[in-house]
């Protein structure tokens, strides 16, 4: 009868709701190149039974056309699916995969062993609970080891176990096995690492991935399986003080406003009071809107939108958080840096910095040190390379909420995005705001900058001149100068030769140092501009990202970019100063043009041509464009 109730339907329902309860482990595998990562997984969810029939025939045929097990099946394709990973048989992107078993679920990230994806192996590192270390026990602990597990360290992950691997390869030797426990114990002890779980392990034959084998009568802590369906679970979140970053302001008509996001930390309910972060205003939780309806409580974990009683403005990239208990607010830190581009990091470059939903300027004032990944030795540098780890002090353009790393990785972690080419450079976690950043504050002025240019009767600008050496860009500043001089402008000249001689005189040649130079020189410009003078900027200023953030610092419309086009055998033709000869003979490193690059400007307000134009025209042209941008 179709009123009576459905067993079978009853008894799915049960399974289903039984499933959805179960607790989800996040993990990844790491360690260095051909550990086995990717067998590992691939046996995990070939043994665990969640490879359904169709997969498991394209695995099958798979591993007769890219495999590398003969005739056998290779797990690592269940998870290598890029194609110059199966022609490689390396593991190049984050692969992440879903399995289950009847106690817990998984999410598993199985990242790159290569040095040059350290990055991707940060990214599969930054949301796990867990981590699974990879050891080939012919090859022991090898610098890639000691690097990933510096960084499972680092971004906060405290469950970790040692694999290793191709035990049946050394014969189930336990002498083996023993040695590289010790080895990886002492790197262990000497990075707080205190605790770890270690596993003999055959990925491709099996052994203690699932159960407990045979061939290990000799260990007794069990198989991988059981120590992922046991690992504790830091499940503290919900406890701690209210935080959401703000990611969207959900505005579908004019009668809803809310505020949409992911709960970091914390639980809410309508009527708690909250405070917008870093502007301080506060006011209550109306309501708490999901596309299934309202909730009566979010907690941590939850994507939700906030209706507030008040009327109060809020951006993307703010923090609502507990009125009692709101993070801190600060624009100087000092983190842990690593460097994931080609590009070295360079103090004082100007970067994109993505904390959370928060985006912003800001720069890296000072490496303070790096750090040896295999002896945790600190030693001086003035940048970072590929996949080096330092600790810095960084500095943004306006403040952020935040909480240290180790308390909350959303509002603690932050990444670095180049300005020019969108990529993402490198990856930190915050240790502390510095004491100057709540110490020092904008002192408020009474004479601004309009008051200043209006006493003055001329618009403030900065005329950057950029161009090779001997291109000409001192000789035609000089020229437009002088002409804006006698028609009664208010002007100065910062000269590149000149500053050197003061201001930057304690600073070299090498990239870092060019880099320092055109910031210090920009930060003047900008304080000059602010006094209501024009400034002429006369540098070669290199590097495009540099002279961006100089155009940053000033007011739109306010920085003239003017490009002296001189090719370089014209500039080491005229050589006036034999730079150019002593570069070529190697008396003079880092010279711009012979063995340092000229970034030219792509759009500049003002292209010359010094091989039509002479000193003269060239200054007519500057000034034409001045008289005609007004």
């Amino acid at each position: 009868m179709s009123g009576q109730p459905d067993p079978a339907g009853a008894e799915v329902l049960g399974l289903l709701d039984a499933h959805q309860r179960k607790d989800l482990l996040r993990f990844l595998t790491c360690g260095s190149v051909d550990d086995g990562k990717s067998t590992l997984i691939g046996r995990l969810l070939y043994d665990s039974r969640t490879v359904f029939e169709d997969q498991l025939a394209a695995l099958e045929s798979d591993s007769r056309k890219a495999g590398t097990q003969g005739d056998s099946i290779d797990f690592a394709l269940l998870v290598d699916g890029l194609s110059a990973e199966r022609e490689q048989g390396i593991t190049i992107d984050v692969a992440y995969r879903y399995f289950s078993t009847q106690k817990r679920k998984f999410i598993v990230a199985d990242t790159p062993g290569h040095e040059q994806y350290t990055r991707n192996m940060v990214t599969g590192a930054s949301t796990a609970d867990a981590a699974v270390i990879l050891v080939d026990a012919r090859k022991g602990v090898l610098t890639q080891t000691r690097r990933h597990s510096y960084l499972v360290w680092l971004l906060g992950i405290r469950n970790v176990v040692l694999a290793v691997n191709k035990m049946d390869v050394v014969g189930w030797d336990r002498a083996v096995f023993d040695r590289i426990v010790d080895d990886y114990r002492a790197f262990a002890a000497q990075i707080g690492m205190d605790e770890f779980h270690a596993i003999p392990v055959s990925a491709l034959k099996g052994d203690n991935v699932i159960a407990p084998s045979a061939n290990t009568p000799w260990h007794t802590g069990g198989a991988l399986l059981d120590w992922l369906e046991n690992a504790p679970i830091a499940d503290d979140l919900a406890t701690r003080a209210f935080r959401m970053p703000v990611q969207w302001v959900n505005r579908p008509d004019q009668d809803f406003r809310g505020f949409s996001g992911l709960a970091a930390a914390g639980s809410i309910a309508p009527g708690d009071r909250v405070r917008i972060v870093p502007s301080g205003r506060e006011s209550r939780v109306a309501c708490i809107h999901t596309m299934s309806g309202d909730l009566p409580c979010a907690v941590a974990g939850q994507s939700v939108t906030l209706v507030l009683a008040d009327d109060v403005d809020v951006s993307r990239g703010e923090v609502i958080a507990a009125a009692d208990d709101a993070p801190e607010v600060a624009d100087q830190f000092e983190c842990t840096l690593v460097w994931f581009d080609a590009d070295p990091m360079l103090p004082g470059r100007p970067y994109l910095i993505q904390i959370g939903s928060q985006s912003g300027a800001g720069q890296i004032v000072e490496l303070k040190h790096k750090v040896n990944v295999n002896t945790l030795e600190k030693s001086a540098a003035k940048q970072l390379e590929m996949n080096e780890i330092g600790v810095a002090n960084l500095s943004l353009s306006a403040p952020v909420a935040f909480e240290p790393y180790e308390s909350n990785r959303d509002l603690g972690g932050f990444i670095l995005i180049d300005r020019m080419s969108n990529r993402t450079v490198g990856a930190g976690m915050i240790r502390f705001a510095l004491r100057r950043s709540h110490n020092i504050h904008w002192q408020t002025m009474r004479i601004g900058k309009e008051a200043r240019a209006a006493a003055k009767g001329q618009r403030p600008r900065v005329i950057w001149f950029t161009g090779l050496s001997g291109a000409g860009k001192s000789t035609i500043a000089n020229l437009v100068e002088e002409r804006l001089h006698l028609e009664g402008g208010h002007t100065y000249l910062l000269d590149g030769d000149n500053v050197r001689h003061g201001l930057n005189r304690d600073l070299g040649f090498t990239e870092a140092d060019r880099v320092e130079n055109i910031r210090r020189v920009a930060e003047v410009a900008r304080l000059m501009v602010d006094a209501g003078l024009v400034v002429l900027v006369s540098f070669i200023s290199p590097f495009r990202a540099e002279r961006q953030f100089a155009r940053d610092l000033v007011g739109e419309g306010e920085f003239v970019e003017v490009f002296v086009d001189t090719p370089l055998e014209e500039s080491e033709r005229r050589d006036a100063k034999g730079l150019y000869k002593k570069a070529r003979a190697g008396q003079l490193k880092n010279f711009t043009g012979i063995d340092s690059p000229y970034e030219a400007p792509v759009q500049p307000e003002i292209r010359l041509d010094t091989m039509q134009l002479s000193p003269t025209e060239a200054a007519d042209a500057v000034l034409t464009w001045l008289l005609r941008n007004p």
